[in-house]
């Protein structure tokens, strides 16, 4: 089997060669040991660099080399569902405040942003340039700007250039997952969470359009072979959901049906990711949306891929070692971790192995050798 063979038959359920692999995020710190070069992958730092390569005229050479970068790891880490980009922020900055700050000066001054990196974490911070609280009032504006928006958008090779080129270039070997057409969840800001409670029918408007979306980039990207769509938003934490399952079920479900038939009817996959302990919502989330897959499997938050493939027979699942193992475990800890979720993937199938989330930059490099060696080694 061939990697994209591989993917194809986890997704129904049948035996394979050698267990997938895919590790959801990168440390470029821990990426550029071990390909010998400055890695242009990760987080908030790809947000930071992409401002600096516009403020220093070079931005076709940053997306050219973070493409590069992004295959590049993907073949390092034996991936069989490759990820093509990671963080983006494409907007150019109006500003240079220093080295690791940039300002964009684009509309009435309350709506500027900011952003601010901080190097040791490999994380970016964009907000408002001037703090303000958000109002039910403003987010009725968001959304009614967003009608237009979504009702004028036509996706086009543009949008999703760099996956069109890793499919034409690797399509027939390897699975190409597209993460960026088919979001679905509430934005960070607790103004959404009171929305919810308090005027229920902006979050709708706004999932209406994410689902509008998401509806024309399937249609689209299909046409080039894509089958593998990834969603979803962080709403949980190791103690359950921030809000109830009740909200949950009201006001998300029917969106992630809705983007789950679509894709369907485009023989393609819809999967859909969070942290935290997800069991509470379990039932409406892994059956009722008809999901097909769940990422970011949170181990440590009690997400146990033997239970879950137990109760949820259909679902694919992806992830399931620990970025906290990782970083904080010892070796014999990492290698017990890969050799039980390889475990569970192999007796259940439809399991795609790997890192839950990001590999941080303070992970001991011993720690991702050992894992790349006993994955390797046992898949």
């Amino acid at each position: 089997m061939n990697s994209k063979e591989r993917i194809e038959a986890t997704f129904e359920k049948k035996k394979v060669d050698k267990i997938p692999l895919n590790h959801r995020q990168f440390s470029s710190k821990i990426v550029s040991y071990f390909l010998g070069r400055e890695a242009f992958i990760g987080g908030g730092i790809q947000q930071w660099r992409e401002a600096k390569s516009y403020w220093e005229g070079r931005h076709d050479e940053y997306v050219e080399r973070s493409f590069q970068d992004a295959i590049d790891t993907a073949f390092l880490m034996n991936h069989d569902m490759i990820r093509v980009t990671y963080w983006r922020y494409r907007t150019p900055p109006t500003r240079k405040i220093n080295e690791y700050t940039y300002l964009y000066e684009y509309g009435e001054e309350k709506d500027w942003k900011i952003l601010r990196y901080h190097p040791k974490s490999e994380q970016a911070i964009v907000s408002n340039f001037h703090s303000r609280e958000l109002t039910l009032e403003d987010l009725g504006r968001e959304v009614k700007k967003g009608e237009k928006e979504i009702s004028d958008y036509r996706p086009s090779e543009e949008n999703f250039f760099y996956e069109i080129k890793a499919q034409r270039m690797l399509g027939k070997e390897k699975a190409i997952e597209i993460g960026n057409a088919t979001e679905l969840g509430m934005p960070p800001e607790s103004i959404w969470l009171q929305a919810m409670l308090l005027d229920p029918g902006i979050v709708k408007a706004l999932i209406s359009q994410q689902v509008e979306e998401a509806k024309k980039n399937i249609e689209f990207l299909s046409n080039f072979g894509f089958r593998y769509f990834l969603g979803g938003y962080d709403f949980a934490s190791q103690d359950g959901p921030m809000y109830s399952p009740r909200l949950f079920q009201e006001l998300t479900i029917p969106g992630l049906k809705e983007i789950s038939e679509i894709c369907h009817n485009h023989n393609a996959f819809f999967l859909f990711a969070s942290d935290g302990n997800l069991w509470p919502v379990a039932q409406a989330l892994f059956r009722e949306s008809e999901i097909d897959g769940y990422y970011e499997v949170d181990r440590r938050a009690g997400m146990d891929l033997k239970e879950l493939r137990n109760k949820y027979p259909n679902l694919t699942l992806m992830g399931n070692i620990s970025s906290w193992t990782l970083s904080q475990g010892s070796q014999e800890d990492v290698r017990k971790e890969c050799l039980s979720c390889l475990e569970v993937a192999r007796k259940y199938n439809g399991i795609i192995v790997g890192c839950s989330n990001t590999i941080v930059p303070e992970t001991p490099r011993e720690n991702v050798e050992i894992m790349m060696e006993t994955l390797n080694e046992n898949r």
